[in-house]
C-alpha cells in the first residue's frame, strides 16, 4: 500500500489538475448568522444546493467525463443514480455533445427523474433499489461499449468533488477547526479530506451519516468495506449499502470520524438551513447540519469555526409534510405524551390547567373504557429536553400516568394520525406489523393482494408521506400455530417488516 503522503501528493495533484468549472459554478461559503448565534460557534455554509443542478455531483462527473480520451466519449457513457449523480452526468454529457444512459430505481423521486429527461440523457427506470439499478447500468455498459461512470468509487470523481475543500481553503484563509461533510460512497468526504489534510491536519473532516444508513461507519469498524443487509432511504442522496475500495481507504487514512444522527434530527436540520437561508435542502444535503449539532451537543464546545458541507436540494415538494411534521421534535421543540385521565366531567379542563399556558399541539381522544379515558397529547416546547422532563414530571406530580412517546416510531408515523382506533371488543389473535414498499403507482394494491386472504386483517393505516417508500401500520388475526408460516410467508414477499405487538403505543391505544 502506497504510504499517507504518496497518497495525498497523488491526489493533490488531482485535484488541483480537476477541471469542473465549465459546468460546476464556485458556490459560495456563507455564515449562518441564527444558528451560530443558538449553537455559541460561528457556523459557515458551503451552498453546494447553489450548483446548476442542485447539487455538488456536477463537480465529480464533468471531471470523469472530461478527462475521457474522444474516442471513448463519442461512443457515450452510462451510470447508475436516484437522482444527482445522475443530473450530473447528465448535464455534463450535454456540456461535452457525449450521449448518456442513466439507470434510475423505481423508487426515485419524479423531480429528479424529469430533470434527467430535460438534460437530454436517455432514462431507463429499472429495479426497486439502487443496486438493482447498479447492476443493469453495468450490463448497458458492456453490451454497448459505454464507459460507466461510478457515483464516487473513482479518482477522478473523488477529485473532482475536492474542489470544494479547494474553494473552501481560497474562500476562508483563516482557521477552521472542523468540516462536517454527509456521507454515502464516500466520494465527496474522500475528495474532501486528503485535500484538507494535506494542508491543514488540525483541520477535523467528521463525516455524518444517518443511523439507517451507516455504511462507512460501519466499513470503519471493520475496517474493511462491508455491505449493509438493508439501508433507510429518507435521505436516498446517502442510501448506499456498501462503499467504494477506493473511498474507504481515503476515509481511513483522512477522516477524524463518523457521526449517525437520526431521521427527526435531520428533518429539524433542513428547518435550520430554511431560517438561515430560506432554502430547503433534502434530507441529505441537511446531513451535516444535523450532524454538528449532534457532535456539539456531545462536545459541548464554543467559539469554533465549524463548516458543513449543504451538498443538494433536490426534494420533491410532498416530502415536506413529512419533514415539517419531524423537525420540530428532531430539534426537541415538541414532546408527544400519552396521559391517562379520569372519564367525568371536568377532566380534560383539569389536565389542561395541568399543564399550564403551554401550547398544545395535538390532542387525540376517543371514548373507551368508562374509567379511564387515554390521551396522545402533542407538547409545543419552548426550552428543548429540559422542559419536557418537568413537563412530565409535573404531571406525575399531580397523579396523572405519563409515557413518553416523543421517539417511538409507531407513534410519530402513524398513532398521531389515528388516536381513538381502538376496537370496543378484544380482537382475537391480533398481532400488529409495520410493513414498507416502494411507493409507486399501484403499490399498495400490490401489497394487499400479496399478504393475501389467509389471515383477516383487523387494522390498517396507510398515509402517504411523499417518500420513496409506503408504510403500512397493520393488525392482523394469526392464531399462535399460524405464526410461522405468517412470517415465512411476508419474508418470502420481500418487504422489510417489523412485529409491533409488544409496542407501548399499540398496547395503550389499539389494543
Amino acid at each position: 500500500m502506497q504510504d499517507d503522503n504518496n497518497l495525498s501528493e497523488q491526489y493533490l495533484e488531482r485535484i488541483l489538475k480537476a477541471r469542473v468549472y465549465d459546468a460546476a459554478v464556485e458556490t459560495s461559503l456563507e455564515p449562518a448568522r441564527n444558528l451560530s448565534r443558538r449553537l455559541g460557534n460561528r457556523v459557515l455554509f458551503k451552498r453546494e444546493d447553489l450548483q446548476p443542478v442542485f447539487s455538488f455531483k456536477i463537480r465529480g462527473a464533468y471531471n470523469k467525463l472530461v478527462q475521457l480520451p474522444p474516442a471513448l466519449l463519442k461512443k457515450g457513457v452510462a451510470c447508475s443514480s436516484a437522482g444527482n449523480h445522475a443530473q450530473g452526468v447528465a448535464l455534463a454529457s450535454k456540456k461535452l455533445s457525449c450521449e448518456a444512459w442513466i439507470v434510475m430505481p423505481e423508487t426515485t423521486p419524479s423531480i429528479k427523474v424529469k430533470s434527467v429527461r430535460d438534460l437530454g440523457a436517455q432514462v431507463i427506470i429499472h429495479g426497486e433499489g439502487y443496486d438493482e439499478a447498479y447492476s443493469h447500468a453495468r450490463l448497458l455498459s458492456e453490451d454497448r461499449g459505454l464507459t460507466f461512470v461510478h457515483p464516487f468509487d473513482d479518482p477522478e470523481v473523488i477529485a473532482g468533488q475536492g474542489t470544494i475543500a479547494m474553494e473552501i481553503v481560497r474562500q476562508h484563509p483563516g482557521p477552521i477547526n472542523a468540516v462536517f461533510v454527509p456521507v454515502g460512497g464516500g466520494g465527496l468526504i474522500s475528495g474532501i479530506a486528503v485535500f484538507l489534510k494535506a494542508l491543514f491536519p488540525a483541520t477535523r473532516v467528521i463525516g455524518v451519516q444517518p443511523q439507517d444508513s451507516p455504511a462507512m461507519s460501519e466499513a470503519l469498524k471493520a475496517g474493511k468495506p462491508v455491505t449493509l443487509d438493508h439501508v433507510g432511504i429518507f435521505a436516498d442522496g446517502v442510501a448506499v449499502r456498501r462503499v467504494g475500495d477506493e473511498t474507504f481507504r481515503l476515509c481511513r487514512e483522512f477522516v477524524d470520524e463518523i457521526v449517525l444522527v437520526s431521521t427527526d434530527e435531520i428533518c429539524a436540520a433542513i428547518r435550520d438551513i430554511f431560517e438561515d437561508t430560506r432554502s430547503v435542502m433534502e434530507p441529505a444535503g441537511a446531513l451535516a447540519v444535523a450532524g454538528l449539532k449532534r457532535y456539539l451537543t456531545r462536545n459541548a464546545e464554543k467559539g469554533k469555526t465549524l463548516i458543513t458541507i449543504n451538498c443538494g436540494a433536490n426534494v420533491n415538494f410532498d416530502r415536506l409534510r413529512h419533514i415539517a411534521e419531524r423537525a420540530a421534535i428532531g430539534e426537541n421543540r415538541e414532546a408527544l405524551i400519552a396521559v391517562e385521565i379520569a372519564e367525568r366531567p371536568g377532566s380534560f379542563r383539569a389536565f389542561c390547567s395541568a399543564l399550564g399556558r403551554r401550547n398544545v399541539t395535538e390532542f387525540n381522544y376517543r371514548l373507551g373504557d368508562p374509567q379511564q379515558a387515554k390521551i396522545f397529547v402533542g407538547v409545543e416546547l419552548n426550552e428543548g429536553l429540559d422542559e419536557k422532563g418537568r413537563i412530565i414530571q409535573e404531571l406525575r406530580t399531580q397523579g396523572y400516568p405519563v409515557t413518553d412517546m416523543s421517539d417511538n416510531e409507531v407513534a410519530k408515523l402513524h398513532l398521531r394520525h389515528m388516536v381513538g382506533g381502538s376496537s370496543p371488543q378484544s380482537v382475537e389473535d391480533e398481532r400488529l406489523y409495520r410493513f414498507e414498499f416502494p411507493e409507486r403507482p399501484g403499490a399498495l394494491m400490490d401489497f394487499l393482494i400479496s399478504i393475501g386472504d389467509r389471515w383477516n386483517i383487523s387494522l390498517f393505516h396507510y398515509r402517504n408521506h411523499g417518500s420513496d417508500y409506503g408504510r403500512v401500520l397493520a393488525g392482523i388475526q394469526i392464531p399462535e400455530q399460524e405464526l410461522d408460516r405468517f412470517h415465512q410467508h411476508t419474508r418470502d414477499l420481500g418487504y422489510p417488516f417489523t412485529e409491533e405487538t409488544d409496542n407501548q403505543a399499540y398496547q395503550l391505544f389499539l389494543r
